[in-house]
């Protein structure tokens, strides 16, 4: 657990700092960036899906439009809102995987074997935690309501993310992968990370800016 985790810390000290700028910088560069992920991600899921045509299709159309609700929220709304929720899918995924190996407990489902009770629970309440400090220290101005609609944004973002990551890992217990690519050591593929927020862009554009 010691080895993967340090791999996880490497890799996300190199990838949150990249990403950060191109989501800061918007424009031409935060299109760029979004291309290039965009075809990693459409590449391993070819692979995953390569016996499937129609999912294989479908999916690609799906991963266009995530990425296209990506652009369109960040062109619509303050950069710093886009980070906030990125911040609550990151902070879903480390939530699950941390209490998860930590205090382990029955299985959620055999869509995903490693998925528990323990790991849902840690999936809402450290994004939550995380969310609240974030919102003291630099977020009050654009997010003005830390009641209701605040707690709804958290736990629905993290919600959202968690059903991702369960529709991923389906693909990829029917591929009979492990991950969906080697792209980012500690973490396995694109989508082994994104598997979450490619759902919530689309909710939230959809919701929001439709």
């Amino acid at each position: 657990m010691i080895k993967e985790l340090e791999k996880r810390l490497i890799t996300s000290l190199i990838l949150i700092p990249v990403s950060i700028f191109f989501i800061i910088k918007g424009s031409i560069f935060f299109i760029f960036f979004l291309s290039i992920l965009f075809l990693a991600a459409s590449y391993e899921w070819v692979l995953m899906t390569k016996k499937n045509n129609l999912f294989r299709l479908l999916g690609i159309i799906f991963l266009f439009f995530s990425f296209y609700s990506a652009h369109e929220f960040r062109e619509n709304e303050n950069y710093k809102v886009f980070l906030f929720i990125i911040t609550i899918c990151i902070f879903t995924d480390i939530g699950g995987y941390i209490f998860g190996k930590i205090f382990k407990g029955p299985r959620l489902t055999k869509i995903s074997p490693k998925k528990t009770y323990a790991g849902v629970f840690g999936s809402f309440f450290l994004p939550l935690i995380a969310s609240l400090f974030i919102y003291e220290y630099l977020y009050t101005d654009q997010i003005p309501d830390k009641g209701t609609y605040f707690l709804t944004i958290v736990l629905l973002t993290s919600l959202i993310s968690q059903i991702g990551d369960l529709i991923i890992s389906y693909f990829k217990r029917k591929a009979k992968l492990k991950d969906t690519g080697k792209i980012l050591p500690g973490h396995g593929g694109l989508l082994d990370r994104i598997d979450g927020i490619i759902f919530v862009f689309p909710f939230f554009y959809l919701i929001i800016i439709v």
